[in-house]
């Protein structure tokens, strides 16, 4: 007998954790089970709460909220097709029928600083208008929507004084001649901005919405759901992913101590005391059934980073650095060289404060007063390598591990891998992150192979693979 089917609702539910989990976000079982019960409770017809009861069921990390709200979208849509809006919602026109973009800024700016205009539907309509009309446009597999269409015809983040003016007036604020211009309050301004924000974001969602009518949702989600902070490349994160990456400093350095410290505890039993064992076999006829083991004396190793921060693999030195010294409690001694063709040692730079949040502005400092840019500004890796043997050679010790960033691009300079194996020698371990993706090792300029047949290397595009790399390979 053939077991009944799934109700829709429910193999619906599994079929967007399935997505969930093909992204990344990590849902067992007992959170699918717990969503299926919020589902059973919830008005589905409240978008809002329905959106919330599953995130709360689902997420655990609320740096995942932002690719939760996007599939979200694609496997709940609103509706399929263009919105009826009343007549006098519609965009303003001009004597010749086309849409009056400066009175329709004007409207703009009166409905992002109207309160209720997101509860009684006129932002909602205004959001569908742009879109259809403003983003929609002819793509060679048919009618498609632009969110940079959209956004660039009104230019919202230009309206943000007059939003904060007519804030401050609907607030009563005073507007005589001895009282600040209207809306130049902090406070306005920065109300002002976040809903510029969430028009924005309106409008992703509504031109996903209409792409998903018009395409499917399997080729929208292609392109439309971001990657996870910890899945985003180094080298290719813009300025906006690399400050969510380093968002995730903390919480992925206190769960890498947690693993370090578990290793040592593991590790934490001395070497079997042969002469004791033995003595204390005599009550058992010469016969050792119990070893002893010599006290432990556990100590905590050094490490020694050396990173390249040119500007090619900048934010993976950055990022790598942060994420090291978030850690430098399980290290009895942690001391950091830079450089982009000459190697310099760092350290102070980053002893001097544990204020983590400025850590771009300490790099910023070490590059401008440190002595890692001085012949020609270009990666020169096997004159580091050299300068780093005569002069700070004495820095790798029995006790301590090499850890090297970079992308091993040498310019089509001598790699010096010859050198590179008298400090692998002087180490008790050796490692060599790259942040490449291994298929471009040994193209162009890149010596990773030949690097690679001295030390250990491995791939670290992002901080899922770099936090692998790191919990496994970190001495203890």
């Amino acid at each position: 007998m053939n077991a009944p089917a799934a109700e829709p609702l429910v193999a619906h539910l599994a079929s967007f954790v399935d997505e969930l989990r093909d992204r990344g976000i990590v849902v067992g079982p007992s959170k699918l089970i717990d969503a299926a019960e919020a589902v059973s409770v919830l008005n589905l017809l409240d978008r809002t709460s329905f959106r919330e009861g599953l995130a709360c069921t689902l997420l655990d990390d609320i740096a995942h909220r932002k690719v939760f709200d996007v599939v979200f979208d694609l496997w709940w849509p609103l509706g399929g097709g263009a919105r009826s809006v009343v007549d006098e919602r519609e965009l303003p026109r001009d004597e010749a029928g086309e849409i009056d973009i400066p009175q329709l800024r004007d409207r703009l700016a009166q409905l992002l600083a109207d309160d209720a205009a997101q509860s009684d539907g006129r932002m909602a309509d205004m959001v569908a208008q742009i879109v259809e009309q403003l983003g929609s446009y002819q793509s060679t597999r048919g009618p498609a929507f632009s969110t940079y269409q959209a956004m660039s015809s009104v230019s919202p983040q230009t309206l943000i004084a007059s939003i904060a003016a007519a804030m401050a007036q609907a607030a009563g604020e005073p507007a005589d001649g001895d009282a600040p211009r209207l809306g130049t309050q902090a406070r306005y301004r920065r109300s002002a901005s976040d809903r510029v924000q969430q028009f924005s974001s309106d409008i992703e969602a509504e031109t996903r919405r209409r792409m998903v009518a018009e395409a499917g949702r399997e080729r929208v989600g292609e392109y439309a759901v971001p990657l996870l902070p910890e899945q985003m490349n180094f080298l290719s994160a813009m300025a906006a992913e690399q400050a969510e990456l380093r968002r995730t400093v903390q919480p992925l350095a206190r769960l890498l101590a947690a693993k370090l410290e578990i290793r040592r505890r593991r590790n934490n039993r001395g070497a079997v005391d042969v002469r004791r064992t033995l003595r204390k076999s005599m009550s058992t006829g010469g016969v050792p059934i119990d070893l002893v083991h010599r006290r432990p004396r556990p100590g905590r190793p050094e490490l020694v980073v050396c990173c390249d921060v040119s500007g090619s693999v900048a934010g993976f030195s950055q990022f790598t650095l942060q994420l090291v010294y978030a850690l430098r409690q399980q290290f009895s001694k942690v001391r950091v060289f830079a450089f982009v063709d000459t190697v310099d040692e760092v350290t102070d730079y980053f002893d001097r404060s544990d204020d983590y949040a400025n850590f771009a502005e300490t790099m910023s400092t070490m590059l401008r007063e440190s002595a890692v840019l001085t012949r020609d500004g270009h990666s020169d890796y096997g004159h580091v390598l050299r300068g780093f043997v005569d002069n700070y050679a004495d820095s790798l010790t029995h006790r301590g591990a090499l850890l090297i960033l970079g992308d091993a691009r040498t310019n089509f300079r001598d790699p010096r891998a010859d050198v590179l194996a008298t400090l692998v020698d002087k180490a008790r371990h050796a490692y060599w992150l790259n942040p490449e993706e291994r298929n471009l090792w040994d193209t162009g300029d890149s010596a990773a192979g030949e690097y690679a047949d001295v030390i250990d290397m491995y791939e670290c595009r992002n901080a899922t693979q770099l936090a692998d790399v790191i919990a496994n390979l970190l001495p203890i």
